[in-house]
């Protein structure tokens, strides 16, 4: 994976529930209010970043492609 992606978390539907954190700890923090945000906003496209997004509960994370802005998770339907 040769691209770059800006992380988002949407901080008014995030939950708390660490799975993020807890599937790619380099990728997301979560604050003492509990609510996850990316260790850095803009990063090398990983498997576990794209994990921590698949496995958010509420689809909290957002993954764009920096180059373009085209969205990489969640699908567009």
């Amino acid at each position: 994976m040769g691209d770059r992606w800006r992380v988002e978390v949407d901080r008014g539907v995030c939950i708390g529930s660490g799975m993020c954190a807890a599937t790619a700890p380099d990728g997301f923090r979560l604050d003492t209010a509990r609510q996850s945000h990316p260790v850095t906003p803009e990063t090398a496209a990983a498997a576990d970043i794209l994990a921590a997004a698949e496995g958010c509960p509420v689809e909290a994370i957002t993954l764009t492609l920096t180059d373009n802005g085209e969205t990489v998770f969640p699908p567009e339907e």
